[in-house]
């Protein structure tokens, strides 16, 4: 055993410090608030000390924080359901179609979901002589529309549950949302051998704000299609989309959660990265506010 002189010790490896434990090492002073950090953290990327996809990922995880399922949800009249009222074969067709690994399960009425019917439970179907769709439904999770994010991912997290129904505040079903339309928030879009880029995917008609009609659209839709599908006049003569267009309205790359009108609508960026922007939330504003709006 190898002996050290008085009062030495041998050397401890140093513990291993984490992303962000480092770079509040290199903050100085202190951020007072969320606003101060984030601009501190863009400070770091532009000294090269942060890749994009780290910045990218850190505001996604302070957007969770911020949103709630209605800011994401599918609306209920986008959802995918099977109705277990009528026989499997009226069904089965859209099943393959869209092929979901989950449905949610009504009977007879939207708002009457018993259950999450699996994709693959599907298989007896044709394997068994007798099948009972009932039977092969597992529970479903209801959840308010203004449930956070953040909770609602540690609730998937723990529960090992991967989609839940959000419900009004009259108990109707508004939509629904999975794990993954919350992780994309983070991570930015989540595509699979089933994800569509189809041009009638591009604008989604969401639940109305406070001042008036809001879509989802994504950033790469041609203005002429953002202007047939809103009734607006959009137009630039140095960009053909409408994430061409905030960015020539910013002048710069925008930011998750920025706020901004241009030409009586108010934008709020969903999803954005340092690179690029992705997604956009767009309300009409009524008229009487149009003196208003900046």
């Amino acid at each position: 055993m190898q002996d050290y002189p008085p009062g030495s010790h041998p050397a401890e490896p140093k513990p291993h410090r984490s992303l962000f434990e480092r770079l509040s090492a290199l903050i100085s002073p202190e951020p007072e608030n969320r606003s101060e950090l984030l601009e501190l953290l863009h400070d770091a990327q532009e000294r090269n000390l942060l890749d994009a996809d780290a910045m990218s990922m850190i505001e996604g995880v302070f957007q969770v924080s911020e949103l709630s399922a209605r800011d994401i949800m599918i609306p209920r009249s986008q959802m995918d359901v099977v109705d277990i009222a009528k026989p499997i074969e009226e069904w089965m067709p859209m099943v393959l179609e869209t092929a979901h690994s989950r449905f949610p399960a009504v009977d007879g009425d939207r708002d009457k979901v018993v259950g999450i019917l699996l994709a693959k439970d599907l298989l007896r179907y044709y394997a068994e002589e007798s099948f009972d769709v009932r039977g092969m439904l597992r529970p479903a999770v209801f959840i308010p529309e203004s449930k956070r994010l953040n909770v609602l991912l540690r609730d998937f997290r723990a529960n090992r549950n991967h989609i839940a129904i959000v419900v009004d505040e009259y108990g109707g079903v508004a939509g629904i949302i999975t794990i993954e339309d919350v992780l994309e928030q983070i991570v930015g879009d989540i595509e699979d051998e089933y994800d569509f880029d189809e041009e009638e995917d591009n604008i989604l008609a969401v639940k109305e704000g406070d001042d008036g009609p809001r879509w989802r659209i994504k950033a790469l839709t041609e203005l002429e299609q953002v202007n047939e599908a809103l009734g607006t006049s959009l137009a630039s003569d140095d960009v053909d989309t409408i994430g061409g267009l905030v960015a020539n309205h910013l002048g710069r790359m925008p930011r998750k959660g920025e706020t901004f009108d241009i030409e009586h609508l108010r934008f709020e960026v969903l999803r954005a990265d340092a690179r690029q922007l992705h997604v956009v939330l767009v309300e009409k504003l009524p008229e009487r506010l149009f003196g208003t709006a900046e």
